[in-house]
């Protein structure tokens, strides 16, 4: 019974702490008077816990400031913000040929960015960590931040990853990604490294700041190279016991599917195959340098037969592909993500006109407006994640 009358106080001091940068999180420059209403704390646990958090770093008091045009009697009230610059989270986007790094602050405002290519797709574990990690650094350079300043990193890969971070190795391309960057940047920097599959996070970055905002259940595909997808149900990303919930490698046996090529290559191949043949198109015009999927989709826009022959073939398609994931999964939206996402809302009309031949539960079939950066926003949206919920256990290397 001591024990418990001990630990109270503090376990209600943690608790205030965590509403009060919740609010935070959540708005600009707040008053105590905002601070209580918010939290329903009292005025003099508001201030406390006001000052403790400043003193930590975590949030900063701004210069009083009378109402603009009259005269305020008394003294002004103390004003308390956010900062956002306590310290940064990194999302990383680790693909096949390059990865990319994004620094992002503590409202999730992206601030620097690098990309560097990998030599090869086979190349060695350490050689790979080895570009991550110079990748990681010249994007924190960009912004002036130093590594001790980071709280949390996320890498996102193409590959299945469980709940508990561990890559699922059960094929060769899936074991590229196993090359475990978690213990390495941990050695090597001192971070904290979380891994997820880059399809779950681009379900996460879509829903975050994209088409699927405030939708609890929604699949998002990307769609560009390869097919992959991430699910999130009632409001929770799904892994499935080893991480694979998500994984579309059923579409090999789906009729009028096949595979899990992405809408990008087939565009590009598409187009190749007609351009072989004596079809009269604009798209010749490209075939020096090879046809893209934006050069397809413009060219069906000006009416030529051939782009429109690949478009409405690329549409039945991703008709069949998304009725596949309707009738087992029922999501609200599926969301067309990736590079391609940038000139697919071409398809959306011709999708929605075939969908309801694939199935008796057709979704909302949207674009996600974030382009590339759709796993690096899903990854920096996973990193904050870990930092709100950890905020209290975590120290900053400088506070501010």
């Amino acid at each position: 019974m001591s024990e418990i009358s001990v630990a109270t106080p503090q376990l209600l001091r943690r608790v205030s702490a965590g509403a009060v940068l919740d609010f935070m999180r959540a708005s600009q420059a707040v008053t105590v008077t905002d601070v209580m209403e918010a939290t329903g704390l009292t005025r003099a646990t508001a201030i406390s816990v006001c000052e403790d958090l400043m003193h930590r770093g975590w949030i900063r008091e701004l210069e009083n400031q009378r109402a603009f045009g009259g005269y305020q009697k008394g003294r002004p009230a103390r004003r308390f913000e956010l900062n956002e610059r306590a310290g940064y989270v990194l999302g990383m986007d680790v693909g096949v040929s390059k990865a990319t790094v994004v620094v992002s602050d503590l409202r999730g405002k992206a601030l620097g960015r690098s990309s560097q290519p990998f030599a090869e797709a086979d190349i060695p574990a350490e050689e790979r960590i080895a570009v991550i990690d110079r990748t990681s650094m010249m994007a924190l350079h960009s912004v002036g931040a130093s590594p001790d300043s980071v709280l949390a990193v996320c890498a996102g890969i193409a590959a299945p990853v469980d709940r508990n971070g561990e890559v699922l190795v059960t094929q060769h391309f899936w074991g590229l990604f196993d090359v475990g960057l978690k213990a390495a940047l941990r050695d090597r920097r001192g971070w904290t490294v979380l891994l997820e599959n880059d399809a779950n996070l681009a379900a996460l970055g879509d829903r975050w700041r994209g088409a699927a905002a405030g939708v609890d259940d929604v699949v998002v595909i990307l769609a560009s190279e390869r097919l992959g997808s991430g699910v999130i149900d009632g409001g929770r990303l799904l892994h499935g016991r080893g991480g694979g919930a998500g994984e579309l490698a059923f579409l090999d046996m789906v009729e009028g599917v096949g595979d899990t090529y992405g809408i990008a290559a087939l565009a590009r191949t598409w187009a190749a195959d007609a351009l072989a043949g004596k079809a009269k198109t604009s798209l010749r015009e490209f075939a020096a340098e090879g046809v893209e999927a934006e050069q397809v989709f413009a060219a069906a826009a000006d009416g030529d037969a051939v782009a429109l022959k690949i478009l409405e073939r690329l549409a039945d398609r991703m008709a069949r592909i998304i009725g596949a994931v309707a009738t087992m999964i029922n999501p609200e939206l599926v969301v067309i993500g990736g590079a391609v996402a940038n000139s697919a809302g071409v398809l959306l009309e011709p999708i929605a006109r075939h969908l309801t031949k694939y199935t008796v539960t057709p979704p909302r079939v949207a674009v996600s407006p974030l382009g590339d950066s759709i796993v690096t926003v899903g990854a920096v949206r996973c990193a904050l994640d870990y930092v709100e919920k950890n905020t209290l256990d975590l120290e900053l290397a400088v506070p501010d």
